[in-house]
């Protein structure tokens, strides 16, 4: 009898351990590696951004099956290394045919925005329509008074009726907000300012340069705006670039240099470029966001997360196995 009862009992322990496995708490950042959220899940929340509000950071990404579209997923974060899942903030229509967030629809690259005037935050993707390919090729928005949603799909277009695929969205100091589009089947990249309410976009809208690049991540510094993008291989890692101007509607000059430092700095260390963060309460100070694409299952596609050096002749993204926040106590440069 004792036997059995032991037995029963550590029976019970091991289901119970199965089910709630302590998550321990990350101090640090591991760059491609597998990340998880506090309760032990996978974040999926890939080609993102993330805003500071209220106290925490808010992860918005690209929610993926193996590889379907399933909308986009928020989570939330103190010190940028634990994450806790909030919600899906904008999900796929399944019982409405004639919505253009149809599910099968494909929403890439969210950005997300507060509009101080609205008090309203606006998030802003990539749509490819249900059945059509990558052919429809749309800006998309969706609003909500509350930052972890749910957010309410408002309208997709072709910004002044041009293609658009992967985009950012920047908010300058100013309160200005532009968006940031590959066009003209990727060949171009455009700018154009949004509206006041973020909603829409102006008629104000240029070409930045033709040569083929996408992933957008835009960053300002020392009133110079920086833009990192990569090339057009599909799932595959390439070459990144960095372009610089004064100002915004001017001409955007390429960099000589490489601004990725380390191993396989040729390929963005096997990473496409998503996101610029602005580190809250360290002035001009960075973190470089990019994914790790996985394209046999992308929901298993990693991050990469490393810290902006602004003490070179460019700023530079310097290869890591691993880093925390104590990296940002280093003096930065004034160049």
């Amino acid at each position: 009898m004792k036997t059995s009862i032991l037995v029963a009992i550590s029976f019970v322990i091991a289901i119970g351990t199965a089910i709630a496995q302590p998550v321990s708490t990350n101090n640090q950042f591991l760059p491609g590696q597998k990340l998880l959220d506090n309760q032990g899940n996978f974040v999926n929340a890939h080609g993102g951004a993330v805003i500071f509000q209220d106290g925490k950071y808010y992860w918005f990404g690209e929610k993926r099956g193996t590889s379907a579209s399933e909308g986009v997923n928020v989570y939330s974060s103190t010190d940028l290394c634990n994450w806790k899942f909030e919600a899906l903030a904008l999900a796929p229509v399944s019982t409405d045919t004639n919505s253009e967030i149809e599910e099968g629809c494909v929403m890439e690259r969210p950005k997300i925005i507060y509009n101080q005037a609205t008090k309203q935050y606006v998030l802003w993707f990539h749509l490819e329509l249900k059945g059509q390919g990558y052919a429809a090729a749309r800006v998309a928005v969706a609003v909500s008074n509350q930052i972890t949603g749910p957010y309410q799909f408002v309208r997709s277009f072709r910004p002044n009726g041009n293609m658009s695929r992967d985009m950012t969205i920047f908010q300058d100091d100013d309160g200005l907000a532009y968006l940031i589009y590959s066009s003209r089947e990727n060949y171009d990249l455009r700018i154009t300012q949004l509206t006041d309410d973020y909603l829409s976009v102006t008629t104000k809208d240029k070409m930045l340069f033709s040569n083929h690049r996408e992933a957008p991540a835009v960053f300002k510094h020392n009133n110079l705006y920086y833009l990192i993008t990569s090339g057009c291989t599909g799932w595959q890692p390439n070459k990144a670039s960095l372009h610089a101007t004064k100002n915004i509607w001017g001409d955007w000059v390429e960099s000589t240099l490489n601004p990725m430092r380390g191993l396989e700095w040729d390929k963005t260390f096997g990473g496409q470029s998503t996101y610029v963060l602005p580190v809250q309460g360290k002035k001009d100070q960075f973190i470089f966001i990019a994914d790790k694409w996985n394209s046999r299952n992308l929901k298993d596609s990693r991050y990469i997360w490393l810290p902006i050096q602004l003490h070179t002749e460019i700023p530079t993204v310097q290869w890591m196995e691993n880093w925390n926040m104590n990296w940002f106590q280093q003096p930065v440069s004034k160049h």
